[in-house]
């Protein structure tokens, strides 16, 4: 159950007569209503209030649910003074220092008020209406927001709201009762007005309420002030659980690849061999491709020093840099300037088109020609954005591509593509990049820094079990979303 939902159980058992018991000493409903039309005939006489249009008796198919007997329904017209006439003021009889309440001041569904401007820090324009303290202020506009509150002193205000006094009955009981979700559906089923829906003042005096004795309506509203901080409780701790939530898959997906990197999501076995041969297996085919002159001999990097190891790995694997199991590139982007570059025989990536791990291939292409000055890499290839809020953003390429200058590329050499992949969107690798990226507005990492990162190296017929194991998790992760 939401806050919401709670909150508004509570409020629903209010007027129900469910949220405290009756007790007989404390009188009816009806000998209340009765007093509070005598009590109105006494102010109609001494001409305190108008005398009003005398309301339709309710009929038995009226009533929406069932009240304790001591109770009576009534209408809002005849115990409050919704329909009477509001006190005007204007602009000119305005002083700086009165209270100006407008929409905007009060908070919905609690009417909590946000801020108390003097008329002298706002731009008055038009009449506006007075209200006294301990009237009840409704917001006819947009009712759904329910921003209702008794007013806790005097002051002036938006048109938009609606300030009326009871007659013998608790002001609060009322505002809670025009915030309990029955009255509340009821008023918002019958708003006119499209862009700004509003309530009628025939509909609100004709409003159906439930009307027990005075001094249950203050056990009510004692009740409901009661339980409200705990309400108030429960919604503080219900966020944090729909952020953990909502946190709760991606950081499981976080934590089986790391498992998955560190060698400790599927065992180890002697018979598969070791990272330290499948690297050089490795070496061997670079240099055939070297010497065919399908690849050209690169620099050599840096030996892996002691203090660069991020973690520890089974004694079988092997940490070795990114570039030194595959084939490593940067993308770059065909001049704009020869429009005979663009056409449709090769997709062109950038960092936009990779998402969640995908690619998509159908945003740009090049032609032939296009395909000739571009970058350009083989299917099984992993692309990986290396600058800017892109940054980490990887995927694997299952067809031939070009793509930009914002991407850099590893071609796996007698390595699994999708185990690769999943170290290279693990939390430990996409954090080295970043730390490692230069720039402060714009953060990027060069190609040199970026083939210098480490990598955990499996055996061949591990990383096909790591993978195996990966794609029968991660699919359970998302379901948790």
């Amino acid at each position: 159950m939401t806050p919401e939902q709670l909150k508004a159980s509570i409020l629903q058992y209010a007027i129900q007569g469910k949220l405290v018991e009756q007790r007989p000493e404390e009188g009816t409903g009806e000998e209340l209503y009765q007093q509070i039309q005598a009590e109105k005939q006494r102010l109609i006489k001494e001409k305190k209030i108008k005398k009003e249009k005398t309301l339709a008796e309710i009929t038995e198919g009226e009533i929406p649910f069932d009240i304790p007997d001591s109770w009576k329904w009534v209408k809002l017209g005849d115990c409050t003074g919704y329909a009477q006439t509001k006190e005007k003021v204007s602009p000119k009889d305005i002083t700086g220092d009165m209270w100006s309440l407008d929409l905007e001041d009060v908070q919905k569904d609690t009417g909590a008020i946000l801020v108390k401007t003097k008329a002298s820090e706002r731009k008055i324009s038009g009449d506006k209406v007075k209200f006294h303290k301990g009237q009840v202020l409704y917001s006819k506009l947009r009712p759904y927001l329910k921003k209702i509150l008794v007013a806790p002193d005097e002051g002036i205000c938006t048109p938009e709201l609606v300030p009326f006094g009871t007659y013998l009955i608790d002001e609060n009981y009322i505002a809670y009762v025009l915030r309990s979700p029955h009255i509340d559906y009821v008023i918002n089923s019958v708003t006119y007005g499209v862009k700004m829906p509003r309530v009628g003042t025939d509909t609100m005096t004709n409003l159906l309420i439930p009307l027990p004795p005075l001094a249950e309506q203050k056990r009510i509203v004692a009740k409901i002030e009661e339980l409200l901080p705990y309400v108030d409780r429960y919604a503080a701790a219900y966020e944090k659980l729909e952020q953990f939530n909502a946190k709760f898959p991606e950081d499981m997906k976080k934590s089986i690849l790391q498992y998955a990197i560190q060698g400790k999501l599927v065992d180890q076995r002697s018979e598969e061999g070791t990272g330290e041969e499948l690297y050089r297996q490795i070496q061997e085919e670079k240099k055939r491709l070297i010497k065919e002159g399908t690849i050209k001999k690169e620099k050599p990097l840096a030996e892996i020093a002691e203090d660069e190891i991020p973690f520890d790995i089974p004694e079988s694997w092997k940490w070795v840099r990114l570039s030194t199991i595959g084939i490593t590139q940067t993308g770059n982007t065909p001049s704009k300037s020869h429009p005979e570059y663009i056409g449709i025989d090769i997709p062109f990536i950038t960092p936009g088109d990779i998402l969640n791990g995908q690619i998509c291939y159908s945003n740009q292409a090049l032609s032939l020609l296009g395909k000739e000055v571009a970058r350009v890499c083989c299917a099984g290839s992993i692309m990986q954005a290396c600058i800017g809020g892109s940054i980490g953003k990887a995927a694997i390429t299952y067809r031939e591509v070009a793509f930009n200058q914002q991407i850099n590329v590893v071609s796996p050499i007698a390595c699994l593509s999708e185990y690769l992949f999943a170290v290279m969107q693990s939390a430990y690798f996409t954090t080295s990049m970043k730390e490692r990226a230069g720039g402060t507005a714009t953060p990027i990492i060069n190609r040199g820094l970026w083939d210098s990162l480490l990598i955990p190296l499996p055996p061949l017929a591990e990383q096909r079990r790591i993978v195996a194991k990966l794609e029968e998790i991660l699919p359970l992760c998302e379901r948790l979303k």
